[in-house]
């Protein structure tokens, strides 16, 4: 199953890499830049073929790629003879004016943007299957006592329906999660179905420092009824099937599937499970065993709600396309400016190996339920991936298009070409950044699936 996921992980990132190198190389051709080799994958290539003047590669090591441009390395050769100027030669990079360059830099992040609209477009136009849960709540210091969490304290009960959340109706639990992860720290609206009566609360979100989310201490409500049993895990080992509803747990009546959260906190070896099956009362003891990170999978999928969204015409599919893009956009910059707020980066910055791994995870979770959820979720994502690529390479930082555009710009202002020297100082910070942050990264997705 790993290998499965990593394969998939693999060609999902190759695609959104592959996007993003072929704006750049559309984009080169089309302003006179000439371009000497273009790879999906770094390293030596295992395959390579050319192409009129095009080297056509496939390198070695499957994650990232790169379009190489002729002359686009000739500001290190003039700074190493300590040259002013870099020779403009037509057909070189830096051969054609900061503008058309500004556009060749530019084009590998707009693709990226261009495929996620395209992407989320198809998937609109052809619609999709929705697993979700109910928007009725139960608060987390219900199940961790002592606790103090924003929900609670603003008043929020268990079995509260949230219904409102701002301005937005809230028709499920997946409505509540992105209305408040999106918002940390922000005072928020919040009206509530209880018993009848609607109820109005402000409600502040805690910025969970682990992943630069909103947090407002709340669980979904789930009845304790088994959907589907995992062949060969310990419920199903136990005897446990789908349908079965959990009454008890190793004596505490367990109300709703959340209950259990506090009840494995303790970590306790066996689990007495009284549950009841086609009017009968039945026991079973599940024997669990618990991973590094101290949690245990039981082996039971709960009950969901699902809905499948209408399939727009193609303008309309195009139209909502755009909006969740930007939707995505949006969200992704603020995500981007609480990295500077005190969260925990090495939970929260993604490496190459981490993202292959979660690309893959989704995939595999999905195409495991049916293949058209594999493809709607696997394709939802490589959008997300897409977007944050985009955001990721316009950073105004040395090295990256972002940065180069800076640079571009600058020299447009001024008029005259920048000096070589300037550049490969621009560059050289820009590596050793890069560099710094791709160790921390890695580091950072090592410790995510050790903790896996």
């Amino acid at each position: 199953m790993l290998i499965a996921k990593i394969v998939l992980g693999l060609l999902g990132l190759g695609i959104v890499v592959f996007i993003h190198e072929l704006g750049h190389f559309l984009a080169a051709r089309l302003v006179g830049i000439d371009v000497e080799a273009f790879s999906i994958g770094w390293g030596n290539p295992i395959l390579k073929k050319k192409i009129g003047s095009v080297e056509y590669r496939l390198g070695i090591f499957p994650i990232g790629g790169y379009c190489k441009m002729k002359g686009e390395n000739e500001f290190q050769e003039a700074y190493e003879k300590k040259e002013q100027e870099i020779p403009r030669v037509k057909g070189t990079y830096y051969g054609t004016g900061p503008v058309r360059r500004i556009i060749a830099s530019f084009a590998g992040p707009f693709f990226n943007l261009i495929f996620a609209v395209l992407v989320l477009a198809v998937i609109w136009g052809i619609g999709f299957e929705v697993h979700t849960l109910d928007n009725r709540i139960v608060l987390a210091s219900d199940i961790n006592p002592g606790e103090r969490y924003p929900a609670g304290e603003a008043g929020l009960m268990t079995g509260d329906r949230i219904v409102k959340i701002g301005n937005a109706a809230i028709l499920n639990y997946r409505d509540i999660q992105e209305a408040i992860t999106a918002n940390p720290e922000k005072d928020m609206a919040i009206t509530v179905e209880r018993n009848g009566a609607a109820l109005e609360f402000t409600v502040r979100p805690r910025l969970d420092k682990s992943t630069g989310a909103g947090k407002i201490g709340v669980y979904y409500w789930a009845d304790p009824v088994a959907g589907a049993v995992v062949p060969e895990s310990p419920a199903a080992i136990a005897g446990i099937k789908a349908g079965d509803r959990i009454l008890t747990v190793n004596g505490q009546d367990i109300p709703y599937t959340a209950a259990l959260f506090g009840i494995l906190r303790d970590q306790p070896p066996v689990l007495t499970v009284e549950y009841e099956r086609n009017g009968g009362i039945k026991t079973a003891d599940i024997v669990l065993s618990y991973t590094d990170s101290q949690t245990a999978d039981i082996g039971i999928a709960y009950q969901t709600l699902r809905y499948r969204t209408p399939s727009y015409s193609p303008l309309g599919a195009l139209v909502q396309g755009a909006r969740e893009t930007w939707k995505t956009f949006a969200v992704s910059l603020k995500s981007l400016a609480l990295l500077f707020r005190g969260i925990d980066l090495t939970q929260a910055v993604s490496g190459p190996i981490r993202i292959t791994y979660m690309v893959g995870d989704v995939a595999a979770e999905g195409f495991g339920q049916s293949i058209g959820t594999g493809l709607s979720s696997t394709a939802n994502f490589l959008a997300f991936i897409s977007i944050a690529l985009c955001i990721m390479n316009l950073l105004p930082l040395p090295v990256l298009d972002g940065g180069m555009i800076l640079l571009f710009i600058i020299e447009a202002i001024k008029g005259h070409p920048l000096r070589p020297r300037t550049i490969y100082a621009f560059q050289t910070v820009g590596v050793v950044l890069i560099f710094g942050l791709m160790i921390f990264a890695v580091f950072g997705d090592i410790l995510f699936l050790v903790r896996r």
